[in-house]
């Protein structure tokens, strides 16, 4: 954060699912706002920070720095994720589910599904 941005003038008024952010006024596309964080520090002004989606066109009541931060990458930490996998144990996994099909590919949907599990801490 660059202490010398300006502050900005931002609302978000947030009620259930319900979510609107304007900044200097224009309103901004919250289908476009992943999540959004605001932190402040003793003697700072707060800090709003925008995580932004793929979706949506992008375009806050109080003063404050505004930072729009971008996703990242997932590859690089899912190919570290990846090289961590034991292939025999990926089979032997995948080989052992309930779900495991007879179809075409079913050993392959079954390791996706196996993988996918593992990555949530399943």
């Amino acid at each position: 954060m660059n202490h010398n941005d300006p502050l900005r003038q931002v609302r978000i008024a947030a009620r259930g699912p319900q979510t609107t952010i304007e900044i200097d006024g224009e309103p901004v596309d919250f289908r476009a706002v992943g999540a959004y964080t605001i932190s402040r520090l003793p003697g700072e002004p707060p800090h709003v920070v925008l995580h932004l989606t793929e979706s949506g066109d992008t375009q806050f009541e109080g003063m404050a720095r505004v930072s729009v931060a971008d996703m990242p990458d997932p590859g690089p930490a899912a190919a570290v994720f990846l090289a961590a996998i034991n292939p025999q144990e990926l089979e032997r996994a995948a080989l052992a589910r309930l779900d495991l099909g007879v179809d075409p590919h079913s050993l392959t949907e079954a390791m996706l599904t196996q993988l996918g599990e593992w990555a949530r801490g399943a």
